[in-house]
């Protein structure tokens, strides 16, 4: 598995926008100017992207943290086991 995590991340290339005539959809206006909405979509869009990179991006020490949690739990059940037995 590959460490792509020094290469830096390029954002994808902006959409070009129509020529006028066309059919524009309901994104751009008849001026090839995108619509608020769109925009606004967009922007959300990219917010939730970046939130959930960051999320995703400190789970890891999380789980760390979580599984060490766990090892040091289970060490100490296992000797607190081991006392018992030999005080019987």
């Amino acid at each position: 598995m590959s460490d792509d995590s020094t290469e830096p991340r390029v954002p994808a290339p902006l959409p070009t926008p129509p020529e006028p005539g066309q059919d524009l959809g309901a994104d751009y206006t008849e001026s090839g100017v995108p619509t608020f909405e769109h925009v606004r979509d967009r922007i959300e869009n990219r917010f939730a992207t970046a939130v959930g990179a960051a999320e995703l991006a400190g789970e890891p020490d999380s789980v760390d943290e979580q599984l060490a949690d766990r090892e040091r739990t289970a060490r100490e059940r296992l000797e607190q086991i081991r006392r018992s037995l030999r005080d019987e």
